[in-house]
């Protein structure tokens, strides 16, 4: 069976959080809003202990957590959120990375498309936007800058803290999307200055269908202007309505706690996978897309030139199941934008292989040298 290296789309659920949403499935059926017998009360009081947990991870207070169905919804809330307030005030200038999800893009395309202003930053070849490539395009008018904490593709570590800090001195808000970050770099996160984050439980080791939106309130104890994507019931405070998956939502929770508890040791055995990745293609022709020293140890893009990577997903389908980037693209034969976006070249776009696992991986790399030095 191939060896599964797609972890940056979505991750195994870990055993013991499938066995706590199995247990909530069994015992804990009740709806979280049901207020008038004790299984929605035992529902509600999972539901309020996971938000808790979560948001003492974050060190965010935890009535400005809300749960969603997962980061793409969340970045739909913190920018479609916002069209209300922007045409009424006229503060309608959007900032945003040409890298992004397209959760963003695409949500920020249809701002532009109602009147709004949006300005795309694009990186260069490392993959990393300069904090004052953002910076130096705010204005009175910007409402919103949104930067994502790491790129789904290359694993490239973005510079949030420090535009978080400068953007703290401005009318701006901060929208980070930490779908890739969370639970990785959990200190860089509370250490940085934002209004608002999007984070999902599916890159961790949590259940698909479940992520969660923080929206924080300012020193006036008022929230961003966000305005409620959906209708339909008091739920999440209003801000988000439907059933909660009383279960999704556990399992998010422990997944959260398992990381953030465990991280140290991921981090390292991740980094030993690397290294060992290193190790095996030493000799061969290529080239890493995105710098290194900003990049998570889980993850690698890169580019064996002369390799197409089609070929290479064909000739090893038994072996490894890899990607070329996002989830989100990938049913699509077009060149990857990102890449695109960092100014590569189309060959070396269309060579690019992304690999990303997580810390109890087990993979020999010796097929993949050995199909690349086949084909060389």
């Amino acid at each position: 069976m191939a060896v599964y290296l797609d972890f940056n789309a979505s991750a195994p659920v870990d055993e013991r959080v499938l066995e706590r949403m199995i247990e909530v499935y069994r015992s804990h059926f009740g709806n979280a809003d049901s207020r008038t017998h004790v299984f929605g009360t035992d529902a509600k009081e999972i539901v309020s202990a996971a938000r808790r947990s979560i948001a003492r991870i974050l060190d965010v207070d935890s009535s400005d957590l809300f749960f969603t169905s997962g980061s793409t919804e969340s970045n739909n809330m913190a920018i479609l959120g916002l069209l209300e307030y922007a045409r009424s005030t006229g503060r309608n200038h959007f900032i945003t990375t040409s890298i992004e999800h397209k959760s963003v893009l695409e949500a920020m395309k249809y701002l532009r498309a109602h009147g709004c202003e949006v300005d795309f930053v694009s990186p260069d070849t490392s993959g990393r936007v300069m904090p004052e490539q953002i910076l130096s395009r705010v204005t009175d008018r910007t409402l919103l800058v949104s930067v994502m904490h790491v790129n789904s593709e290359t694993g490239v570590i973005q510079p949030i803290e420090e535009i978080g800090a400068a953007l703290a001195g401005t009318p701006a808000y901060f929208h980070i999307d930490a779908t890739q970050g969370f639970g990785k770099r959990n200190d860089s996160l509370r250490r940085t200055q934002y209004n608002m984050l999007s984070i999902t439980a599916h890159k961790l080791g949590g259940p698909q269908g479940v992520g969660a939106f923080v929206l924080k309130r300012g020193k006036d104890y008022r929230r961003p202007p966000v305005k409620p994507l959906m209708y339909g019931g008091p739920q999440e405070r209003g801000y988000r309505p439907g059933t909660t998956p009383v279960a999704l939502v556990a399992g998010f929770a422990l997944a959260a706690e398992l990381c953030d508890r465990e991280g140290a040791a991921h981090w390292e055995a991740c980094a030993n996978i690397k290294a060992s990745f290193l190790r095996a293609i030493d000799g061969l022709d290529y080239s890493f897309n995105g710098a290194q020293e900003y990049c998570l140890p889980s993850t690698v893009n890169i580019s064996f030139h002369g390799v197409d990577a089609e070929g290479i997903f064909l000739a090893l389908k038994d072996d490894y199941a890899l990607s070329n980037g996002s989830a989100c693209n990938s049913g699509s034969h077009e060149p990857s934008y990102v890449l695109s976006a960092m100014g590569l070249s189309e060959a070396r776009i269309y060579e690019a292989v992304r690999l990303s696992w997580n810390y109890n991986t087990q993979v020999d790399f010796r097929p993949l040298v050995n199909y690349i030095q086949s084909i060389v």
